[in-house]
């Protein structure tokens, strides 16, 4: 079950880190407890001292903030493989909500095992923390969307973004990917009301970037879309580093 389950994170990883045999094989025998959680579950909580880190193995899930008068801000989303609450080894108590989007399979490692791992595994520390690295450059990028960009191009670029990291491990068909999403929580990813999400969605059909089905999506046309958000994946540092 846990060699089962370290698969999406082994995918993950290898997607743009470079692995030898013992690191995948350390991985995989991690100590990981799986769980099935249904959607909009908290999973570690604001303010709460975890002792575990979570994998998500399929699903999707969100980072957020929710303010004093009840509005959240999603801050980041996430896809298989991930492990978003790594920053809980180091900082003892969480600063925000990571909460299941959909129906997910979770994995929950004991900061001890991942810590005993990183010790062992020069390449594999070195990984984790390329990921944290990347995880805080799609946070700059959030902002520069959630600040700067009209909701055209915020749309734009939130699915430019979301395909070019489902590709990376393993998740698109020619340009078909499957995002379970609401127009609501759309609208707390990109600071927008559920009228202009709709309003957003169609104009992006109309023009003939994009097909939507919910859940299913389909870019029509790549070069339209990431040109109209402005999209440059660098700051994803999907390549492999040395």
């Amino acid at each position: 079950m846990t060699s089962n389950i370290a698969t999406s994170l082994i995918t993950k990883l290898t997607a743009s880190n470079r692995l030898d045999s013992d690191d995948i094989q350390a991985l995989q025998q991690l100590p990981i407890q799986e769980r099935q959680v249904p959607a909009q579950h908290i999973i570690v909580a604001d303010g709460s001292r975890p002792k575990e880190s979570c994998l998500l193995a399929e699903g999707f899930a969100y980072r957020a903030k929710i303010t004093q008068d009840g509005k959240r801000q999603v801050l980041s989303l996430h896809i298989p493989g991930e492990i978003p609450d790594l920053q809980s080894l180091y900082l003892n108590v969480m600063d925000h909500d990571f909460t299941t989007l959909t129906p997910c399979t979770l994995g929950f490692i004991p900061h001890e095992a991942i810590k005993a791992l990183c010790k062992q595994r020069p390449n594999v520390t070195g990984a984790l923390w390329r990921e944290t690295l990347i995880d805080a450059a799609i946070f700059r990028e959030w902002i520069v969307n959630v600040g700067r960009r009209s909701a055209d191009e915020r749309m734009a670029h939130l699915f430019a973004e979301i395909h070019r990291r489902l590709r990376a491990v393993g998740r698109t068909s020619d340009g078909d990917f499957n995002f379970p999403i609401t127009q609501s929580d759309l609208g707390d990813c990109l600071g927008l009301s559920t009228v202009h999400v709709n309003r957003t969605l169609q104009e992006l059909r109309q023009e003939g970037i994009m097909q939507v089905e919910r859940p299913h999506y389909r870019i029509l046309d790549h070069d339209k879309l990431e040109e109209l958000a402005g999209f440059d994946p660098a700051y994803l540092h999907l390549e492999p580093t040395g």
